[in-house]
């Protein structure tokens, strides 16, 4: 048995990091963490024709902008490297080369018309489409020749025809699979690279890897695996398939359907911790009935075994239900630095920074998300456009007598009073009640009816901007 703790995310650098791929790494993360062991990233990047430029170092980005630090990777080389597929390419070829000279792997020269055409047939007759063995008994001297004389061909795992795969499998138990749907499969292309099957057994024998997490669409490769460590006399690693990531309509979650990138998500801003937390229960479920988890609280509590087998359903409200309240909870200083941004994007000058830090204090308990943030925020920086309705409201004479009260009152206030005991006050001297007082002194400061307390608007505008906002709806 491996003694030692080791786990890999093995992505692709096809694009950005997905959420499904966010959560693998993750669980990788926590159950290393966990476990004391080492957390690997390796780049799987055999298949060039889908090598995406920059996305090994967006892959790598998300990951430490999430709190994902690996242990060993790109950058951090050690004796298992290096974690680049595309330059360990002599290493497949020479244990390609011995599953040849054992009997247990064979070159194939189908061509893609052959194949096409063999699948084709294969569905017409309802049959499952798989490849039809047909060079699986080829002489060697044959191939060898059509080799020589520099025919296109692949080489291609002779697996075997009759009985059952079972292996054990962390989340789901016994799995069972049949061995007539197992296709012979490619391990090399006719390109010199590997295919993923070869390469992942490969990597993850020499790097130690000791439990092998990934998502369930690859249970079905899992027999070919196996028999490739059985073929070299390797041990198995582990075996952790996670459950599936799906919309709400119980389809698998894509791109299809809305964003499905990390880097999309921060940008409209979802905190990080928020998606972390978020992420970690999509399948996995903590002891008590909690929904707020920190990275270390999790570490203490994950196991594999709490994972459900069932598809999670990637749920929306609650992302922006979780995000909120990180956003409520987090320090005030870090909410007001993430939101920096969009304030200058809009052109609001935010260089009182005492009167930013009490907008963004008040402003973060209406928003779900960063983005949201102008919304909730530019009218507090200029005079918001009033409807003919909120005009007529704040000219009635009710309101004119009751803004110039205010003004008198404020005039004589001192900021380091109680504010909420200023307002019971002007409330009781003037006369008015609920609706009367509340709806016009909103909207001359924030310019809506519903809102803040006025005490927060009084705090934030400050003595003077509280006079003149009152003032500028004034009928001369």
């Amino acid at each position: 048995m491996h003694n030692e703790v080791r786990v890999r995310f093995a992505p692709s650098p096809t694009g950005y990091l997905h959420v499904g791929g966010l959560r693998t790494a993750l669980y990788d993360y926590l159950f290393a963490k966990q476990q004391k062991g080492k957390f690997i990233l390796r780049i799987e990047d055999t298949d060039q024709s889908r090598y995406v430029e920059g996305a090994v170092e967006n892959l790598i980005n998300s990951l430490k902008t999430m709190g994902i630090d690996f242990d060993e990777g790109p950058g951090i080389d050690t004796e298992y490297g290096p974690y680049f597929q595309s330059q360990r390419l002599n290493i497949y070829k020479k244990y390609a080369e011995e599953l040849i000279q054992k009997g247990f792997a064979y070159y194939c020269f189908a061509t893609k018309e052959e194949l096409d055409e063999m699948r084709e047939k294969q569905m017409a007759q309802k049959q499952h489409p798989k490849y039809d063995g047909r060079y699986r008994n080829y002489p060697m001297e044959k191939a060898l020749e059509r080799i020589a004389n520099g025919e296109e061909h692949v080489i291609r795992l002779k697996m075997p025809q009759e009985g059952v795969f079972t292996f054990k499998d962390i989340i789901r138990g016994q799995v069972d699979i049949d061995s007539s749907l197992v296709d012979d499969q490619v391990i090399m292309k006719s390109d010199g690279f590997p295919t993923y099957h070869l390469a992942v057994v490969v990597d993850d024998h020499l790097m130690k890897i000791s439990h092998v997490i990934r998502g369930e669409e690859w249970i079905s490769s899992t027999p070919k695996h196996i028999f490739m460590y059985q073929c070299f006399g390797w041990e198995t690693p582990q075996w952790v398939h996670l459950p599936l990531i799906l919309n709400p309509d119980r389809s698998k979650l894509s791109k299809r359907q809305g964003d499905v990138a990390v880097e999309d998500y921060l940008a409209k801003g979802y905190l990080p911790e928020a998606l972390i937390n978020f992420i970690t229960l999509l399948g996995w479920h903590p002891v008590a009935d909690e929904e707020i988890f920190t990275i270390d609280k999790t570490i203490k509590e994950f196991s594999f075994e709490r994972v459900n087998k069932a598809g999670a359903v990637f749920d929306r409200e609650k992302l922006d239900w979780m995000n909120g309240w990180y956003i409520r909870n987090s320090p005030l200083s870090e909410i007001a630095e993430a939101c920096r941004k969009y304030f200058t994007s809009n052109d609001i000058d935010i260089s009182d920074n005492e009167k930013y830090l009490r907008v963004i204090e008040v402003a973060r308990e209406y928003i779900s998300r960063l983005d949201q943030i102008i919304e909730h925020s530019e009218m507090y920086y200029k005079l918001p456009d009033l409807s003919e309705e909120n005009r007529a409201i704040l000219q009635s004479e009710n309101a004119q007598k009751l803004l110039n009260f205010l003004i008198e009152q404020i005039s004589k206030l001192d900021l380091s009073d109680d504010l909420v005991q200023f307002v019971k006050g002007c409330i009781k001297e003037s006369g008015l009640k609920g609706k009367d007082f509340y709806h016009p002194v909103r909207l001359a400061l924030y310019g809506n009816t519903s809102g803040p307390d006025i005490p927060k608007l009084i705090n934030i505008f400050g003595k003077e901007g509280t006079v003149n906002r009152l003032q500028n709806w004034l009928e001369s």
